[in-house]
């Protein structure tokens, strides 16, 4: 009886590696990731963008957060003091909670 125990317990061991090898071998390999055809975006440097583009205003800190919130958020800051909204169009249309155009 004992001799019986033993060789159904190593029959199901055996059996057990064999499925564990079919199942590797089924198994289909991970496709590696293909390159992005898109070349990746610059950041641009924030800090020295709202810096020019608040240079001129009566609430420098004020203006340089919002307009630091505006960059994160779109990754472009249009040039000059004021206006030129067009080279930056996500810029132009972010909004506050009360429809106010939020970046300066």
């Amino acid at each position: 009886m004992a001799l019986l125990k033993a060789v159904a317990a190593l029959f199901l061991c055996l059996l057990f590696l064999h499925l564990t090898d079919a199942y590797q071998m089924v198994k289909p390999p991970t496709p590696t990731p293909s390159p992005s055809p898109l070349p990746p975006i610059k950041k641009i440097d924030c800090g020295i963008a709202c810096g020019r583009r608040c240079s001129k205003t009566k609430r420098p800190n004020l203006c340089k957060r919002a307009c630091g919130s505006c960059c994160f958020r779109c990754n472009c800051v249009p040039e000059g003091t004021s206006g030129n909204y067009e080279t930056c169009p996500c810029y132009y249309n972010l909004k506050t909670h009360n429809n106010v155009r939020k970046c300066p």
